[in-house]
């Protein structure tokens, strides 16, 4: 007698295979494409191209704090969510804001062309300000173009929304990746032979590689769910809702630039006492950021109290949305969740902003980089993020969660073998499809599962608290990673950047085993 389980079973792989090329699943390929452009012109292209300019490695690190905004994007993810655009608007909530972001991408990449960081100081610090706008513009878009992905499809289709999603972001970084290095080498920059025009040229051409971006957005219609959620209230609780947030921001600058001099003290006094600069700048930063946005917090609640905001506003663009969270699973599961949404990517995120600084260290060539680690890993990521997806509709989200959690951990393993083996192509393939197809598989199910948690009422805002979260303690540990490396030695900060991830191992535990549901 025929068995006829496997047929069924072959059946349902293959629908939810089908659902790949569902219209929504596709517009989010080219969508995470746009998302995934920016990020490496911040990160590892803009690290080696300071580095062929002479700029030393802690300062290269430093750059990764330019993508702090990614981190932050729940402060004004509200102000996406509620703010009218006056004349792009038209587009629809989403696309209007959407579109609004790209053109600002543009913009910023097109600034970092036109500062060769090589001439001055001036010039450098002028190079950190458009990475910084451009931190700014690419974590708004990551807002908009999360809650059009959660609003647009139904809850059963969001794990192959998030593979696609990733698909399209690991292209994206591909063509910002490896595309700016191959390109900037045909151009004739490379270590030791530093040429401005080639990065202006290349970054020039990642900034019309946003187009595909500003096409799709055009072309996609605004999910039905974000037009009836428009709150209907005057221009001018908008306007003054603006100001103030601008107000909060100037008074965080403001702090940041008067508390230099008394910083920098700090930081050599105390990383003589102990013995260790890293260290000792690592504390002192880790104080003056939350007492900045504390005193900055301060200034926009006088303003409410002052009655200079809606505070109908204020509650349902920043109170309700929380509020929301913590009533639907409790105080105690909240709090377990964030944790676990905190330090979930810390092990791989903080090895990844020094990757390319350790690689080039090692003897590898741009070409060898381009290549392997973003041309191949780009393969392997890809095929991660699908599995991922599948997996999490077949098993659950949990234990793919934990399953991509511990292999994004052990593959740190293999970067210490790398660091005392050295230049070794064969092994450096081995590395990255290990890392790669577990970073992928990971990403997928980490996207879904923080889609599970977020409410449709709140999406931009709640699932903007949660992936900003998620990069926060990571990139600012990141940003400390060439020091780190200073202090340590590669190979010891490889076996570091495997510990933080046994934490996480055990937050997942706890959290399937109070979470009512852990699978999709």
């Amino acid at each position: 007698m025929p068995d006829i389980a496997h047929p069924a079973e072959d059946r349902r792989w293959r629908d939810t295979a089908r659902l790949f090329i569902h219209p929504r699943v596709i517009s989010m390929l080219f969508l995470g494409f746009s998302a995934g452009v920016p990020i490496l012109l911040i990160f590892s292209s803009l690290g080696l191209w300071l580095r062929e300019a002479g700029v030393d490695r802690a300062t290269v690190t430093f750059f990764s704090w330019a993508a702090l905004g990614y981190s932050f994007k729940f402060v004004w993810a509200p102000l996406v969510d509620q703010l009218p655009l006056p004349m792009l608007g038209r587009l629809g909530r989403r696309r209007g804001w959407l579109l609004l972001s790209q053109l600002m991408v543009i913009g910023a990449i097109v600034a970092m062309a036109l500062t060769d960081p090589a001439t001055s100081d001036t010039s450098l610090t002028l190079m950190a300000l458009a990475a910084v706008l451009l931190g700014f513009s690419s974590a708004t878009q990551d807002v908009v173009i999360d809650a059009y992905r959660i609003e647009s499809a139904p809850t059963d289709l969001q794990a192959l929304m998030s593979s696609a999603y990733i698909a399209g972001y690991r292209i994206g970084m591909l063509a910002a990746g490896a595309g700016a290095l191959y390109l900037a080498s045909e151009l004739g920059s490379e270590k030791g032979q530093y040429l401005y025009e080639a990065w202006r040229w290349t970054y020039l051409c990642m900034a019309g590689l946003m187009l595909v971006g500003v096409a799709t957005t055009l072309l996609i219609t605004e999910p039905t769910r974000a037009d009836t959620q428009t709150p209907a209230l005057p221009a001018h609780d908008y306007a003054r809702f603006l100001g103030v947030f601008v107000l909060c921001v100037s008074v965080l600058v403001a702090g940041y630039a008067l508390s230099g001099p008394l910083v920098e003290a700090a930081k050599g006094s105390l990383g003589s006492q102990l013995n260790n600069a890293a260290l000792g700048a690592f504390l002192v930063e880790t104080i003056r950021l939350p007492l900045l946005l504390g005193v900055a917090a301060s200034v926009g609640a006088a303003a409410i109290r002052a009655g200079l905001v809606n505070r109908r506003l204020v509650v349902t663009a920043y109170i309700a949305p929380m509020q929301d969270f913590f009533t639907r699973y409790g105080l105690k599961v909240a709090c377990l969740l964030l944790g676990l949404i905190a330090l979930y990517r810390v092990s791989d995120i903080v090895l990844g902003v020094i990757a390319n600084v350790f690689f080039q260290d090692l003897g590898f060539s741009k070409a060898e980089i381009a290549t392997i680690v973003k041309t191949f890993g780009l393969l392997m990521t890809i095929v991660g993020g699908f599995l991922g997806g599948i997996l999490c509709m077949r098993v659950g989200v949990m234990r793919v969660l934990l399953l991509g959690a511990m292999l994004s951990a052990a593959t740190n393993l293999l970067f210490l073998w790398l660091a005392t083996v050295g230049h070794n192509v064969p092994l450096l393939y081995l590395i990255i499809s290990a890392d790669n197809l577990s970073a992928g598989l990971a990403s997928a199910a980490f996207v879904a599962f923080l889609s599970s948690l977020t409410n449709v009422s709140f999406t931009a805002v709640q699932y903007a608290l949660f992936s900003s979260l998620m990069t926060l303690l990571p990139k600012v540990l990141g940003g400390y990673s060439g020091s780190m490396v200073d202090s340590l030695g590669y190979p010891l900060f490889f076996l570091v950047t495997t510990l933080l991830g046994i934490p996480v191992l055990v937050l997942i535990l706890f959290a399937s085993r109070h979470l009512k549901t852990a699978s999709p």
